[in-house]
């Protein structure tokens, strides 16, 4: 067995320790500020297209697809929320930039690395800037847009369901969509769902005019509807009757007072508020009034699936992997 001597140990720390600053050194940011990035002012995609956009109504709608009046009025609801100030380093980003970036985000589905090429903006900041905008929007807007119905709201919304959809007592149309994802370090099976991918769910309360009632974001995309539907916080206000659900009425030409009622898919259990479809079967053939009740619900139900559809065609980014942590998804997805 051999031995060191003093002098040559401490020959061995000296090297070992300026190979640790050396590897130290690697790990630091190359740049406080990328070069590309720095000509943000007058090749930011943001910077140049603007006053081209204000000037263009029409092109304004096709780059943000909405119109200029709802784009201010978001972002004056949430310029506070997303404001920073500025330092003696470097100018902020402006909160309408920011909405800018957020909004291009979702509708064209790029990457963060594509968009920090055409808004001369790091990655990472990119990032920062969906979620916090994301944010600010669900704590700002979503209780006014999505607000707790009252009962006069849903008395509004069934004479919606009964004069659009034939379909009196319904309140509203329940369903799941997957959100796909990519999957999380360690996650197993957990999101990996029935169609081979791996998501997580939003389910949604559609009223007749596709307009969203409820949300529940964030369930693992292995469960079923009637499953996550039953552990959500919607669910259980029905089952407690919170959620000021008129009084039973009487069907149009009958006397008996009846429930005002949710429909959905095969997915969801059948219960005096939630109508489901007579199941399809290769041994039973459905009588004439089961195939009419079918037809009618499928009709009323539809709604939702719509909602999903226009949802999913505005924003280009729920047709893609959503390259993010699932609670950073869920953020996203009831932005």
């Amino acid at each position: 067995m051999s031995w060191f001597t003093i002098r040559e140990l401490a020959i061995i720390a000296i090297v070992l320790d300026e190979e640790e600053k050396e590897n130290s050194k690697k790990k630091r940011k190359r740049y406080w500020v990328h070069n590309m990035n720095k000509a943000r002012s007058t090749e930011g995609e943001f910077r140049t297209i603007k006053k081209h956009l204000m000037d263009d109504e029409e092109k304004f709608y096709i780059y943000f697809h909405m119109p200029k009046f709802l784009f201010y009025n978001i972002l004056q609801s949430i310029d506070e929320c997303i404001r920073k100030k500025n330092t003696t380093f470097r100018e902020t980003i402006s909160p309408e930039e920011k909405l800018a970036v957020t909004l291009r985000y979702f509708i064209t589905g790029s990457t963060f690395t594509n968009l920090s090429s055409s808004f001369r903006l790091g990655e990472s900041t990119i990032r920062l800037i969906v979620i916090d905008v994301c944010n600010a929007i669900i704590n700002k807007l979503m209780p006014i847009h999505i607000p707790q119905p009252t009962t006069a709201a849903w008395q509004g919304i069934e004479e919606g369901f009964k004069n659009k959809w034939n379909f009196p007592n319904c309140i509203g149309a329940i369903d799941g969509k997957h959100v796909n994802i990519i999957a999380p370090p360690n996650s197993g099976s957990l999101f990996f769902n029935y169609k081979k991918t791996f998501s997580i769910v939003l389910l949604a309360i559609v009223d007749p005019e596709y307009r969203f009632i409820a949300v529940d974001v964030g369930a693992y995309g292995k469960n079923s509807d009637g499953g996550i539907y039953s552990s959500s916080t919607f669910g259980k206000a029905l089952e407690r009757n919170t959620l000021n659900i008129p009084c039973d009425k009487p069907l149009p030409g009958t006397n008996h007072a009846m429930p005002h009622v949710f429909v959905g898919d095969e997915a969801f259990p059948l219960k005096t508020y939630l109508l489901r479809p007579y199941p399809r079967s290769n041994t039973r053939r459905l009588s004439d009034p089961e195939r009419q009740y079918n037809y009618r619900l499928s009709r009323a139900r539809r709604v939702v699936e719509n909602a999903f559809g226009i949802l999913y065609q505005k924003f280009a980014i729920y047709n893609k992997n959503i390259k993010l942590h699932p609670k950073f998804v869920k953020s996203i997805t009831k932005y």
